[in-house]
């Protein structure tokens, strides 16, 4: 369908302002109702011919105008930016992101896509919905939106895995045409990124347009989020491979992968992400505390899964009655005593740490000491006269150490240090944080266990855990570093 002429269309749409009997502020405030972002006096620059303004508030203020000439004549006048014959129905980002909302209600998960697409057409911009795989490794594109035929793309090696990467917004002249590419996040959880196609009249780099990327990607996120809770398709299509059982019982036992608060961020991973058998990681955020966990049953342990998952479910309850470490602590050893009468041993590591000051009060049952990585690289070990593992007592000693604004504090289990393939040297995971604590703690993690994974072949003898913490004692935007 042809395209009016920029300056044709204004013209006209100045002429059609003239007889509608409005002031300058009315009209605006009509368009503004519709979604429009403009100035006032960038309204008025642009009726006189002044300032330019890009296709899609061109129309929205065509549509404010006709719907007074309907009020005033019952005729429409102002021309859109195409033909006579398309929708008029209000566009713009109100009109996209209040559609987006309306499509989802009831919607399956698997018809998403299609419906994000459809809210991106309310931008004139064409969108698609690329998932990142359970692998970390590539973005999987998913059915239903427009321009079928897409393929996955490497996270490490395209633009749209830089986008997911730096969880940004980045603009790519590319063979297939110009677009942006925004991360899909649900709060402070990549979940993948969003291709937003443009036309030639479209500049890419208009602060206005990237915002509203991220409004679309933003709410797009928390609805993939919460459909993939009640429903399988999208999840089927991102697996690389069969799952375990017992995988399948860990995996949904955990928190998010990445969770934030004005002061702290954390993230946490596993491997094998298909065959993890017995380890698990938890936090909690407050206002003032980050409560973090790490427990490990050991791969070859008999009913393994079982028993982590009992120590976990333990330290929760402990930790929602509003119980410190040493309640949490017994909490976990009952559990195991009561429900595993021939013995069960997970070993772990508890720690609360204040927000406010950054004191961190840590208690280990056999486990792998935690690590800190200062900002001027400096590491040191929270190290102490480890209990025996929990489900063994007795009870052990809580250290108590203080942080520095931008400490990074990493939760391992013992499969992650002691990653090696066969007849090599164990994986160097204090190099390893040092070489990516510079980005943000979920991209951390997910390099750091993409590299132990390439370091043992990914043959891993004991399960990988990782939970790492940032700490500031001011806001921050934890993708900036």
């Amino acid at each position: 369908m042809a395209s009016l002429q920029a300056e044709e269309q204004r013209r006209i749409v100045a002429a059609c302002f003239a007889r509608t009997g409005l002031t300058l502020e009315q009209l605006w405030l009509r368009y503004f109702a519709l979604g429009g972002d403009v100035s006032e006096l960038e309204l008025e620059a642009f009726l006189q011919g002044l300032l330019p303004l890009p296709r899609i508030q061109r129309d929205m203020v065509a549509h404010a105008i006709n719907e007074r000439l309907e009020e005033v004549s019952g005729v429409r006048q102002a021309p859109y930016s195409r033909e006579t014959g398309e929708n008029t129905r209000p566009r713009g980002p109100l009109a996209a992101l209040v559609g987006l909302l309306d499509g989802a209600h009831r919607a399956p998960p698997e018809r998403l896509p299609e419906i994000i697409a459809a809210a991106g057409r309310a931008l004139d911009l064409e969108l698609a919905v690329y998932l990142v795989d359970d692998d970390q490794r590539r973005l999987v594109p998913l059915p239903g939106g427009s321009a079928p035929g897409r393929v996955p793309l490497a996270i490490e090696a395209s633009t749209a895995g830089r986008a997911y990467r730096h969880a940004d917004t980045i603009p790519a002249e590319e063979p297939a045409g110009r677009r942006l590419w925004a991360v899909l996040m649900d709060g402070d959880e990549r979940l993948g990124v969003l291709e937003v196609e443009a036309d030639a009249d479209t500049d890419l780099h208009d602060p206005a347009l990237r915002t509203q990327c991220r409004w679309l990607a933003s709410l797009s996120g928390h609805l993939l989020a919460g459909a993939r809770r009640y429903g399988d398709g999208l999840d089927t299509l991102l697996r690389q491979r069969p799952s375990s059982p017992a995988s399948e019982l860990l995996r949904q036992s955990l928190p998010p992968s990445t969770a934030a608060t004005r002061d702290v961020v954390v993230a946490g991973g596993i491997e094998p992400v298909h065959d993890v058998r017995g380890a698990a990681f938890d936090y909690a955020l407050s206002e003032t505390t980050a409560w973090l966990a790490v427990f490990d049953a050991g791969r070859d342990a008999t009913r393994a899964s079982q028993m982590v998952s009992l120590a976990l479910a333990a330290c929760r309850s402990a930790r929602r009655e509003g119980r410190g470490l040493r309640d949490q602590e017994a909490a976990v050893d009952e559990a195991l005593s009561a429900q595993f009468v021939d013995g069960a041993l997970v070993r772990g590591t508890l720690a609360e740490l204040n927000l406010a000051d950054g004191t961190l009060r840590c208690l280990q049952a056999g486990g792998e000491p935690p690590l800190v990585l200062g900002a001027d690289h400096e590491q040191t070990t929270v190290d102490s006269a480890r209990r025996p593992p929990f489900g063994a007592g007795p009870l052990g000693r809580i250290v108590t150490t203080r942080l520095r604004p931008g400490d990074l504090l990493a939760l391992h289990t013992e499969g992650l240090s002691g990653a090696r393939a066969a007849d090599g040297p164990p994986f160097a995971l204090e190099d390893c944080l040092d070489a990516h604590a510079r980005h943000a703690p979920p991209e951390t993690v997910r390099r750091v266990l993409q590299a132990a994974k390439f370091h043992c072949h990914n043959g891993f003898t004991g399960d990988a855990g990782l939970l790492i913490a940032r700490w500031s004692s001011r806001p921050s935007d934890w993708f900036s570093r």
